[in-house]
């Protein structure tokens, strides 16, 4: 019984270490080297380049919304990024591989968000 016990207190532990809370970026403010606001060309502008550049396919959905996606070996992610000139979000929609279940998600996935905020938020801070 102890045994039984123990071993299902390790997985539990052992699932708790690779998930974690889905992380979505809500309504980051947008901040440029000038202080003024960018137009929403250059906002999407943006959002394009620091995707391409770590990997992730984007398109346009409509104005004020593109879709990622991104593919790693078996795993890929599906995130709406809605964006004004003055904020955008980026909203996790669907994924394959990357154990999904009742808000949590491969811990992994929201490193690949971090670095997707890090990169649109510094080609947006680098307009003028």
């Amino acid at each position: 019984m102890f045994k039984r016990t123990w071993m299902a207190a390790a997985l539990v532990a052992l699932a708790a270490c690779t998930a974690a809370p889905i992380y979505n970026v809500q309504d980051q403010p947008i901040t440029t080297a000038s202080g003024t606001a960018p137009s929403s060309p250059d906002v999407r502008t943006a959002i394009l380049q620091a995707g391409a550049a770590l990997g992730w396919q984007m398109r346009d959905v409509k104005p004020g919304l593109m879709e990622g996606e991104l593919h790693l070996r078996t795993h890929s992610a599906v995130v709406d990024i809605p964006y004004n000139s003055k904020s955008y979000s980026i909203v996790y929609k669907s994924s394959t591989n990357l154990d999904e279940s009742g808000g949590n998600i491969h811990k992994n996935y929201n490193g690949w968000i971090h670095n997707l905020q890090q990169g649109i938020n510094a080609r947006l801070s680098a307009l003028r």
